[in-house]
């Protein structure tokens, strides 16, 4: 998720709606940010003037003593607070704009989101994998023309917003490994710079898929200089984490492998009797129960890529039985954001917000 300006560059970078020309040029001067946002007396966002409609009024002669909201944009695009960082990098880079304001429901100005902010953060060193290459065979027919990760979502496809999730956190190096109709996928996102990042793609053999860890060999083979954790996430997935957190973690707790988790709560729709001798001691009606399931994002020490398998299909849950097995450290990592793994037409259609 992206956070707002503190309120002080946020008021840097605002004036009341009554401001001048003159006035709005200072604020661009002093915030560094090319806009200048207009405010109302309850704090409700009037208007948006770049430096670009500054330009533009003095080109056509217009006095630096005119009303500022007169050349301001008056329905700015803007996002609702609290945004996941994805979709900002979505709006800024498909409107091509360098800032956009975060608002409440009533209008009032929040924050100020720019694009030097949430895609120029400092890049991180470490690479990421998406694994998109499955069939998607519980979608049935939906996916018998289209790969699954090429779903779309809110105007996107889902392994767009996978990868704009990671870009804003600062992992600009992402390799997407594919088999299911790869050229689709390859042909779709291209070399990711239109997404802000580098996009490499790991082919798997249409014959011999290699399951959600085996085309970690292919990237073990093309990267053998990889020094810093690696991200591997499952390609069909529409969620929300941030990939700084998830790999401090990881270099805090000294694991080898990082599983992100998630928790999943199952009504067991009777009531249940717990004896003891046959007896009856305890009747719960319609318990809950609570579980830590696999949230299929993962942090994973390079020197792990060696015990993947090469050339035959094996999963990340294997991956993590080995290391357990090998007396490696692995660490849950609970992920407080939206989370769907978009396995069946039901999970699109939720993803799509449709139930």
């Amino acid at each position: 998720m992206t956070v707002p300006e503190p309120a002080e560059e946020l008021r840097r970078a605002t004036a009341p709606a009554s401001a001048t020309l003159r006035d709005a040029l200072l604020v661009i001067d002093r915030s560094g940010t090319r806009v200048c946002l207009l405010v109302d007396d309850a704090g409700r966002l009037a208007g948006l003037l770049t430096d670009g409609d500054l330009r533009r009024a003095v080109i056509r002669g217009k006095s630096l003593e005119e009303r500022a909201i007169d050349h301001a944009t008056t329905s700015p695009h803007t996002v609702a607070a609290g945004s996941p960082r994805a979709l900002v990098v979505d709006l800024l880079t498909a409107l091509h704009v360098s800032a956009v304001p975060e608002v409440a429901a009533d209008g009032t100005l929040l924050g100020l989101h720019t694009l030097s902010d949430v895609v120029g953060a400092r890049p991180l060193p470490n690479v990421a994998v998406i694994m998109a290459g499955g069939r998607g065979t519980r979608l049935g027919e939906l996916t018998a023309d289209t790969p699954k990760p090429l779903m779309t979502v809110a105007g996107r496809s889902i392994i767009e917003w996978l990868v704009l999730g990671l870009v804003g956190d600062g992992i600009r190096d992402i390799h997407i490994s594919v088999n299911y109709l790869a050229e689709q996928i390859e042909e779709h996102l291209g070399d990711g710079s239109r997404l802000g990042c580098s996009l490499r793609y790991l082919r798997e053999d249409p014959d011999r898929p290699l399951g959600t860890a085996g085309s970690l060999a292919l990237l073990r083979a093309e990267r053998p200089d990889l020094t810093d954790p690696v991200i591997v996430m499952n390609g069909d997935l529409m969620v929300q984490f941030d990939a700084g957190d998830l790999l401090r973690t990881h270099r805090r707790t000294g694991a080898t492998m990082t599983m992100a988790t998630r928790s999943y709560q199952h009504e067991i729709p009777f009531g249940v009797v717990q004896t003891e001798g046959g007896r009856v001691v305890r009747v719960a009606e319609k318990p809950t129960l609570s579980f830590d399931i696999n949230a299929a994002v993962y942090a994973v020490a390079p020197h792990a890529l060696a015990w993947v398998p090469e050339g035959r299909a094996s999963g990340m849950p294997d991956l993590v039985e080995t290391c357990l097995a090998k007396g490696e450290v692995v660490t849950a990592w609970p992920i407080g954001g939206d989370w769907i793994d978009v396995g069946t037409p039901t999970d699109l259609a939720r993803a799509k917000g449709h139930t």
